[in-house]
């Protein structure tokens, strides 16, 4: 029903976004690699799914096609619902998703948030051969910390705005970071903060 929002980034809530579309605002609730790409009063296109329950209408967001695309997978997967979906996608990109389908890493998709080892094998079963894994796929299971892009303060803080984003706070966000490998990159950063948070 509303495929993307062309508008402003308006202001952050908790979890949620809010873009501002001709006046209007809508509520989304994003996938952190949106939310680290998010700044207040810019312009921004995000696109979006619109999720119906007979108690709320809700807009999740997404960074870019292949993103929506794998989470309209996943939650055509029995037991894997909207919360799912957006927690596996704030954990992996969709190029890692498709890479850990490809090579059935079950490790990968266990790391996000309530996602238990039967879910994520069921979720590898069910997606083989639905999203095409991109040319350096191994490299995305297997790469060294050294083949990260190497952070930077702001890549640090983008990561702990994201995780906020999520509903921690950030105290938690900054010790669940500590540690983190020094040459990890947002996302690595955001997947490292969610597995110890999730503990």
């Amino acid at each position: 029903m509303i495929g993307y929002l062309d508008g402003t980034m308006a202001d952050f809530f908790g979890e949620m976004c809010f873009i501002d579309v001709n006046g209007v605002g809508y509520r989304v609730f994003p996938t952190t690699a949106l939310r680290a790409k998010l700044k207040k009063d810019a312009r921004v296109r995000v696109y979006t799914y619109l999720n119906v329950r007979d108690d709320a209408m809700q807009l999740y967001g997404f960074v870019s096609l292949s993103e929506y695309e794998a989470f309209v997978l996943l939650i055509g997967i029995s037991g894997v619902g909207p919360k799912a979906a957006l927690n596996i996608l704030s954990t992996l990109s969709a190029e890692k998703l498709a890479a850990a389908v490809e090579y059935k890493q079950v490790s990968l998709l266990t790391a996000a948030p309530g996602i238990g080892k039967k879910t994520a094998e069921r979720i590898i079963l069910e997606l083989k051969g639905k999203l095409l894994a991109p040319p350096n796929a191994s490299a995305l299971i297997e790469a060294p910390e050294d083949l990260f892009s190497p952070p930077d303060e702001m890549g640090l803080e983008d990561a702990i705005d994201a995780l906020i984003g999520l509903g921690y706070s950030r105290q938690e966000t900054q010790q669940a970071l500590k540690g983190a490998p020094k040459t990890a990159s947002v996302q690595e950063l955001i997947k490292f903060g969610l597995k110890k948070l999730s503990k």
